[in-house]
């Protein structure tokens, strides 16, 4: 008997034996594996952007274990918690101290920071603000439900910080991933049009900053790619702005009638 006959045996015959199958080890190795497609997938199309490795990663992710609970004939939420999760979670946990390492770009160009720190905190609480209108307009325009909108209000933050704030004002942290990583694939994709277009080329500042809040940590690392001080303005662009969603976010979902 194989172990895959033997793990779908278990979880379509004994639950209790499922949830103790789900070891950390599968939810580890898949994550790692579909991230390396995405890598090889990324390398080979040559920096196509529908090849960003955590698109990639979280599609093909969720493709495996759908068809995989399908195979052992169990619920894809069951499968996901017994399998996946104990895994899944031991990487989450690392999106935290992983955040720190913002940090380093941010220390290397600390005098712009220095001096421009009020324009900084003024544009990224203002663009803050417009974009929670607009994301409650438009959802409300296609008919969302408040569960989907909390979802996606916290989308400007970092996945770190977006998930935790849209599940304490009743979101669904699945969905907010999902925005998270959209967000970044788009804005890695559209970077140099949209610093074009925006006439940015000349104003560093204002790049790293818009590419630190709306495409997070891949916003970031494209933002190192153009220069040091487009770095150091996205890392602290993603440090702020999930500052701000923390402490805004919750009172503002309030006052809009989202959560209550």
């Amino acid at each position: 008997m194989t172990w895959a006959t033997f793990l779908g045996n278990a979880l379509a015959k004994n639950p209790d034996t499922g949830a103790n199958l789900g070891q950390a080890f599968f939810g580890i190795f898949l994550s790692l594996a579909v991230f390396l497609i995405g890598q090889w997938l990324f390398k080979i199309g040559k920096g196509f952007f529908l090849f960003q490795p955590l698109f990639v990663g979280m599609v093909l992710g969720i493709a495996v274990l759908v068809v995989m609970a399908k195979w052992f004939h169990v619920d894809t939420t069951y499968f996901y918690q017994a399998a996946y999760k104990p895994g899944g979670d031991i990487l989450f946990w690392f999106l935290n101290p992983a955040t720190i390492a913002f940090a380093v770009p941010l220390y290397r160009r600390n005098d712009v920071v220095k001096r421009f720190w009020v324009e900084i905190v003024l544009s990224l609480f203002v663009g803050l603000i417009i974009s929670l209108f607009l994301t409650v307009g438009i959802s409300k325009l296609f008919g969302l439900n408040n569960m989907l909108t909390a979802s996606m209000l916290t989308q400007a933050a970092t996945t770190a910080i977006a998930m935790p704030v849209a599940g304490s004002i009743g979101g669904n942290t699945a969905v907010t991933a999902m925005a998270c990583i959209l967000n970044a694939v788009i804005i890695y994709a559209l970077a140099s049009f949209l610093i074009k277009v925006f006439r940015l080329n000349a104003d560093p500042v204002g790049a790293g900053l818009g590419l630190g809040t709306a495409g997070h940590a891949v916003g970031t690392a494209k933002a190192v790619q153009l220069g040091s001080i487009q770095g150091s303005m996205a890392s602290i662009a993603v440090v702020v702005i999930s500052i701000f969603i923390d402490l805004v976010v919750p009172t503002f979902a309030r006052m809009m009638g989202i959560f209550h």
